[in-house]
């Protein structure tokens, strides 16, 4: 793959019009989601000696930092376990390579990666898995897994249990796990994949008559009483995430399609697989009502699919936003090794961006996943380095939540230092912690150029200190520097500017 098609492909792709949605910001947006999945399934960071595992991990946030990801969804709670310092749940296996031993020497992975993100001015999305407790039924729990004190909440279907979706006990006990996390960590948000109801196993029906038999009074539909099933905990999260910080998301990355077309006009040209009616899940309701606040469909199809085509669901999902922040789940791999179907000669990814660009409902993406991203497959984080993400962004403002700015930054100042030229300010004073400032950005102007802000080719740096070091040179050119505070949810003061000589 050419970079240079890739750039030129782009370009011209960002120009085909989008109707009344299109995105006149689409090349280089100030405020777009670039969000990176890292999963510990699958045995990625098994077994591996702390202090290795920890500068993998540093490594990795690098490099996705340099490549201008914002945002890291770090799966915590693989299996009713943890990949942090629990007193509800056992040590996971992913990191210790049995479920329930302690990490020797102890150290919290959690923690680790929040302090990590935070300092590279990325969010951290705490990434859980809600009913799943065995990805296969060979695998031990440990002595003090909560399903030996109440086996009875568990079921077993295929070769994996799930805690049954149906009890009230289940959601409960799922809504301590959330309420330990949100309380007693600094976590951006909450975070669920595409796993609710389980995919369905040929042949086989969920296990859960008894259930049915016992809660399901108001409903004739055993599939409509699964759905809200699963509505009442997903309306609990949010609930319970609100009233313990309101500033922390609650956020989904559902199966990619909601329904076919040919199972309700209301859905998608499309012939796979449907949230709605195959895994119980009714997103574009949640969305509708509010109970989650942001929503990323795993759009891992390419351009072209028979059965899902990627531009017929990206399109789709703009269309079905509900008036909540929509991002797109990219499969790296899919994107860099399935052609252009118009330009074979080169991959996906120009093609895919421009399409998720191209709409208003639209504010960004996640990549899928981001050990790709990092290991550079098919050129693709060059890509992003030096097109796609060329400039910073801020994470999209949700302003359903909170839409207040914080204050202006004071006493703004240059001072030389031992570790050199630094611009030094003041934060903002604040009277709650919504109105706190946790991050700043620093925006450089060339003697004589208008200042503007909302162009992100100007971002010098964001930093979450209260300083900025200047690249001096030989104190000769003046150049307007202009800083501004964000808050928790990425809403941006006025800004405070200051003449420098470089």
């Amino acid at each position: 793959m050419k970079l240079k098609q890739i750039l030129f492909l782009s370009a011209l792709l960002l120009t085909v019009g989008a109707g009344a949605q299109s995105n006149p910001n689409g090349r280089y947006p100030k405020r777009e989601f670039r969000g990176a999945w890292i999963q510990t399934v699958n045995s990625r960071f098994r077994g591996i000696p702390a202090e290795q595992l920890k500068q993998t991990l540093i490594s990795q946030l690098n490099s996705l930092q340099e490549a201008g990801i914002n945002a890291i969804i770090f799966q915590v709670r693989p299996e009713a376990d943890a990949l942090y310092a629990s007193q509800h749940e056992p040590w996971s296996r992913f990191l210790t390579g049995e479920q329930g031993r302690i990490p020797s020497p102890v150290w919290d992975p959690m923690q680790f990666m929040i302090e990590a993100c935070h300092e590279r001015n990325m969010e951290f999305h705490a990434w859980i898995n809600p009913y799943r407790v065995k990805t296969s039924l060979k695998n031990e729990l440990a002595p003090t897994h909560i399903y030996y004190q109440h086996p009875e909440w568990f079921v077993t279907y295929g070769d994996q249990m799930f805690f049954d979706p149906a009890l009230p006990h289940s959601r409960e006990y799922i809504c301590k796990i959330v309420t330990d996390i949100v309380s007693r960590y600094d976590v951006d948000a909450i975070h669920m994949d595409d796993y609710f109801y389980p995919y369905p196993v040929k042949g086989m029906d969920f296990p859960d008559d008894a259930s049915f038999q016992r809660y399901g009074g108001g409903f004739s539909d055993k599939a409509d009483w699964r759905r809200s099933n699963v509505n009442i905990l997903i309306k609990k999260i949010h609930e319970t995430v609100r009233a313990l910080k309101p500033w922390v998301k609650f956020g989904v990355s559902p199966f990619g399609i909601y329904r076919n077309e040919k199972t309700d006009p209301l859905g998608s040209r499309t012939n796979g697989l449907q949230n709605y009616d195959d895994l119980y899940a009714d997103v574009l309701l949640w969305a509708r009502e509010g109970w989650i606040d942001y929503n990323i469909p795993q759009i891992y199809w390419e351009v072209g699919h028979k059965a899902a085509d990627y531009e017929t669901l990206v399109k789709w999902w703009a269309r079905h936003a509900e008036n909540r922040p929509l991002f797109i789940g990219q499969s790296v791999m899919n994107s860099i090794q399935k052609p252009d179907p118009e330009n074979p000669a080169i991959n996906q990814l120009p093609r895919k961006m421009a399409l998720q660009r191209a709409y208003q409902t639209i504010g960004g993406s996640c990549q899928w996943y981001a050990g790709a991203v990092v290991e550079n497959a098919g050129l693709y984080r060059d890509a992003l380095v030096k097109e796609y993400h060329k400039y910073p962004s801020l994470v999209p403002v949700f302003d359903f939540i909170d839409n207040k700015a914080p204050g202006k930054v004071r006493k703004v100042k240059k001072v030389w230092t031992e570790d050199g030229y630094m611009l030094f300010w003041t934060a903002p004073k604040a009277k709650t912690e919504m109105d706190k400032a946790v991050r700043y950005v620093v925006y450089r102007f060339e003697p004589g150029e208008k200042v503007d802000i909302d162009d992100p080719s100007h971002i010098a740096g964001i930093t979450n200190k209260n300083h900025f070091r200047l690249p001096y040179d030989s104190g000769k050119k003046k150049y307007r520097y202009v800083v501004t505070a964000l808050d928790r949810l990425h809403n941006e003061s006025k800004s405070v500017s200051k003449k420098v000589k470089l």
